[in-house]
């Protein structure tokens, strides 16, 4: 039977092994953003140990020490660069000095994983590019709204088992909750955090880049708005973009810090893959009004409508694939030209970007 005529396929649990114990040493160095709990939960399900953190706030030391009880508290990164048995180092500092943290990884002989944005300015992307030719490291990037979404890993073996056709457009929403009075100084200056597009907005590209197999874009038109923070006018809270891939696929997304308080959880990320013979929808964290924690799928096709829940049912395989990816000079868990090439997108279409305010366009 064509794929495309029915809707009994079920999401397959990965089965990627752990590494050894202490097979695996990675470091931490800079905690300004949550994501570095995720990315350390995933590495340490994966097998690897974390021996050091580093961060200039002792107050993030001790709250990471509660979660990661194991890792010993470094007086500065070059303690933790000194460290010969080291194989990685894994990155949320400000987002503008991440790179900078990556190259002294690598040029210590360590991997490097970075929380995203990893780069706030294209010239940052071609260090990191040039130190990953000379070294041969990893540069890896945690784009956590496909890596650690269940539904998203699903929709990828879907599309693989050809379920929809071939994927013609993407279509990407990822509202976020602002928070105002959590976020540090840093989160408002274009210069620490890059901008929306190049934030969030990362997510989205890479998503598209991966759901189609494109390998490169044009940025048709972006767009960015600060509609309700004039005490900080290079904050912007909305943004959208509309690329088209190389091989015709065409991506939209909207991203925006507009989640409203009534909503159960920080946003209703949720992605459209629209394909030659159907399409699929992921409501990633929130399925609203169905008391849903999120990671359901929803299948159109030829066959019919489904509806699936695969929370628990497909796991996160990226970090498992990244572990051995380290340890046995591979690269299956993400090709390093599509890790950099959606941060390069990323750049592009928040530097092309037109700023409108109040209606009004402004250069």
């Amino acid at each position: 039977m064509n794929p495309t005529q029915h809707t009994e396929f079920e999401p397959q649990y990965h089965e990627e092994k752990p590494v050894k114990k202490n097979e695996l040493i990675m470091g931490v160095a800079g905690l300004e953003h949550g994501h570095i709990y995720a990315m350390c939960h995933g590495m340490k399900e994966a097998g690897a140990t974390i021996r050091w953190v580093f961060d200039e706030d002792p107050k993030k030391i001790k709250a990471f020490q509660k979660v990661f009880p194991e890792a010993r508290k470094a007086n500065s990164l070059p303690q933790i660069l000194k460290d010969k048995a080291l194989h990685l180092i894994s990155s949320a500092a400000i987002p503008s000095e991440r790179c900078a943290i990556g190259l002294k990884a690598l040029d210590s002989g360590k991997h490097f994983f970075s929380a995203k944005a990893p780069f706030t300015t294209i010239e940052q992307l071609r260090q990191a590019e040039k130190k990953v030719k000379e070294t041969g490291l990893h540069w890896a990037v945690f784009y956590s709204e496909r890596l650690q979404v269940e539904c998203a890993n699903f929709a990828e073996q879907l599309i693989n088992k050809g379920a929809i056709g071939n994927v013609i457009q993407v279509l990407g929403m990822g509202p976020h909750r602002l928070n105002i009075e959590q976020r540090p100084e840093w989160f408002f200056w274009k210069k620490t955090y890059g901008g929306i597009i190049c934030d969030i907005g990362s997510h989205q590209i890479e998503q598209f880049l991966w759901f189609t197999g494109a390998k490169d874009a044009t940025i048709l038109s972006s767009t960015v708005q600060n509609n309700t923070q004039p005490s900080f006018p290079e904050f912007e809270d909305y943004g959208d973009c509309h690329l088209i891939g190389d091989n015709g696929a065409v991506h939209y997304f909207r991203i925006d810090w507009f989640t409203p308080d009534g909503l159960s959880n920080w946003g209703d990320g949720r992605t459209f893959i629209l394909g030659t013979d159907g399409y699929i929808e992921l409501r990633k964290f929130v399925d609203i009004t169905e008391q849903s924690i999120g990671e359901r799928l929803y299948l159109v096709n030829h066959g019919g409508e489904r509806k699936y829940d695969v929370s628990g049912k497909v796991g996160f395989p990226y970090f498992y694939q990244l572990a051995h990816d380290i340890l046995n000079h591979t690269c299956s868990a993400m090709p390093q030209e599509h890790t950099f090439k959606a941060a390069e997108l990323s750049l592009l279409a928040q530097q092309k970007a037109q700023f409108w305010s109040k209606g009004e366009e402004n250069e």
